[in-house]
């Protein structure tokens, strides 16, 4: 027959509470609105603890980096297909976001909704009968200005953003990403997957001019990369693969052409779930020798605009 022991629990050294080290008291805690029901009461309302306390940090960094430091902003698709493209806008008049860096997803949707006015396709219904990314105006327009750009010796980000730029009629110029980049200077890279996007299915994509102009553009996000040293921002928005793979790589060139710099920067995932590369390869790995890295995790409906209606506050506040 089996033999149980049991542990004595009269045994046990208990502490006083009053000797305990307390993460948690009311002076942290959230407050419910009063008289004032300001945006920025309710900043000042959320609870200073876990995720509510990265997020202030990274406000902070970024309303101090304006002016000062590189903010290099990485988007994936999604952020722009949800409608925040006018927030970003506004952190690049501001002098925030010094750098935009989309991945082939995000270019696209930016670009249909500067031309067209809409964008973002039935890919099931879509997908049934093979029309699925067959847009005839978005693969003829996209491909055309990319091997422009290719002929002119420029990147994928300018060379969209300048197509748009001189194009004779925008549908919605006012929330395009890259259109704002050509109009405030803001340089602008895009980092394609061949076969990935939409526009690499139409007959007259141009895998050389693809190839070409993306990278330019890696190499133009590597040159941008040593202005964080020391306080600068990087934000991963919404991309799960590519953005953490390139920014990981430019990141390496960068500091073997620049004595081991940058260091001392904030960097941060923002997206909807939490995904190994952009954990290790944009928040742990670059942040190992100095820095923080940062993972947000929410809606990037609801957790963007949080983010740059606070910088904002910041800023106008000073």
């Amino acid at each position: 027959m089996t033999e149980y022991h049991e542990a004595d629990f009269s045994r046990l050294k208990t502490v006083s509470i009053t000797r305990r080290t307390n993460k948690v008291a009311p002076t942290v805690f959230a407050h419910p609105p009063g008289t004032d029901s300001s945006f920025g009461a309710f900043w000042e309302s959320l609870p200073d603890v876990l995720a509510a306390q990265d997020l202030r940090y990274l406000v902070g960094q970024l309303a101090r980096a304006a002016g000062r430091h590189a903010v290099v902003a990485m988007l994936g698709g999604h952020v722009i297909k949800v409608g925040l493209g006018p927030l970003l806008i506004e952190l690049m008049r501001r002098h925030v976001i010094t750098h935009v860096a989309l991945n082939g997803s995000a270019a696209i949707h930016d670009f249909e909704l500067a031309a067209y006015g809409g964008t973002s396709e039935d890919v099931a219904a879509g997908l049934k009968d093979g029309s699925f990314g067959m847009a005839e105006e978005t693969g003829r327009d996209m491909n055309a200005g990319i091997a422009e750009g290719a002929h002119d010796g420029r990147g994928m980000g300018e060379a969209l953003a300048e197509y748009l730029r001189r194009r004779r009629t925008l549908a919605a110029p006012d929330v395009s990403v890259l259109v704002a980049c050509a109009t405030l200077g803001v340089p602008v890279t895009v980092h394609a997957a061949v076969g990935a996007d939409i526009i690499h299915q139409h007959p007259t994509a141009d895998g050389a001019a693809l190839g070409a102009t993306s990278h330019r553009d890696f190499k133009r996000l590597a040159e941008a990369l040593p202005a964080l040293e020391g306080g600068g921002v990087v934000l991963n928005l919404g991309s799960a693969v590519v953005m953490p793979e390139v920014f990981l790589k430019a990141l390496s060139i960068a500091r073997n052409l620049h004595d081991g710099k940058p260091t001392g920067f904030t960097a941060c995932d923002c997206d909807m779930e939490r995904h190994y590369r952009p954990r290790v390869n944009v928040v742990e790995r670059p942040t190992q020798g100095g820095g923080r890295g940062i993972q947000l995790t929410g809606h990037h409906e609801l957790l963007i605009p949080l983010l740059c209606w606070a910088v904002l506050e910041q800023l106008d506040g000073r």
